[in-house]
């Protein structure tokens, strides 16, 4: 089966060579909805600093899956993963050809899939640009980290220094006991889940966005691991492990359980809570964060199928 990867085109929108940035997110979405005007692109909340969450919508069917990326402010590749997914399925879907093997307009027939790339844009952007004196949360933001203006190794955090796949209301009690455990007494860099449940406008926006539709699956992406986790205690479906079986024999990865403070108050762990349905952290890449661009292509190939048979299943 072909990759999305080699549909040729006379040019291409997403530029897999850069960092991901939100001014690239903003660039890219403006162009695709030029190019390809049968996709939905709306605002479904704004981020601590007032940056827009983005939601894009492909297809028409009553199939209704949701992706989302960048939880964390270093793993933006997966926001670069999710918009060249989007980029690949559109070409497809326009020239009625396939991708991977699949027919791109029998997908979009079949299925909704909704993608927001960048939960997290403004620790994407301290992540990327470091910390500028004009921002409006410069003093507590350098005492987080420590002193340092530079965030491109250590910042998962908004820019409350709030986690936030540690701010919803999955086992939240528990991941408050861990932080004492592990001295994280405040906001900062990581594993800060917040004063409550849905504290960050970035979190409620993605739960109220859950609530509102209909998602009989959803996949939150991160990095790094090659792992794929699916379970939430006894609120975790049958199925769940059938379809997380497929998607770990399509992109090489390895079924794993999390355990210790990274298994609380995620948002798939809330989505399988909340709704009883599958839900999934796919963990794409290996090594340390921020994972390096020359891994893309292979982060692209290992997940591209497993993007689309989500949306058949």
């Amino acid at each position: 089966m072909r990759s999305g990867c080699e549909i040729k085109s006379k040019s291409h929108i997403v530029n897999t060579k850069k960092k991901y940035s939100y001014d690239l997110l903003q660039r890219d979405l403006k162009d695709l909805k030029i190019k390809y005007s049968f996709i939905t692109v709306e605002e479904i909340g704004k981020s601590v600093c007032g940056r827009s969450l983005y939601c894009i919508k492909l297809g028409y069917g009553s199939n209704k899956v949701f992706y989302n990326g960048a939880h964390h402010g270093l793993e933006w590749m997966t926001s670069l993963l999710l918009m060249k997914f989007i980029e690949n399925v559109c070409k497809a879907y326009k020239s009625g050809k396939h991708i991977k093997g699949y027919d791109a307009r029998e997908l979009l027939k079949k299925s909704t899939i909704y993608i927001v790339p960048m939960v997290n844009p403004d620790g994407v952007e301290l992540a990327i640009n470091g910390l500028s004196k004009s921002h409006p949360y410069y003093n507590e933001l350098l005492k987080w980290n420590n002193g340092s203006t530079d965030f491109s190794k250590v910042w998962q955090a908004n820019a409350k220094g709030v986690d936030l796949n540690h701010n919803y209301d999955a086992s939240f009690d528990l991941s408050k006991e861990a932080e004492k455990e592990h001295c994280i007494l405040g906001p900062g860099p990581t594993r800060y889940s917040g004063e409550c449940p849905e504290s960050e406008p970035e979190t409620k926006a993605l739960a109220d966005f859950t609530r509102k539709e209909d998602f009989k699956l959803v996949m939150a992406y991160h990095s790094q691991g090659k792992e794929i986790y699916w379970q939430y205690g006894n609120s975790t479906p049958q199925i769940a492990r059938t379809i997380g079986e497929i998607f770990a024999e399509v992109s090489g990865y390895k079924l794993g359980e999390v355990t210790g403070i990274a298994s609380y108050a995620g948002y798939k762990d809330w989505f399988i809570d909340k709704f009883k349905r599958p839900g999934y952290t796919i963990e794409v890449g290996w090594g340390k964060n921020p994972l390096p661009l020359t891994q893309f292509h292979q982060i692209y190939e290992d997940n591209e199928e497993m993007l689309i048979l989500a949306g058949m299943l």
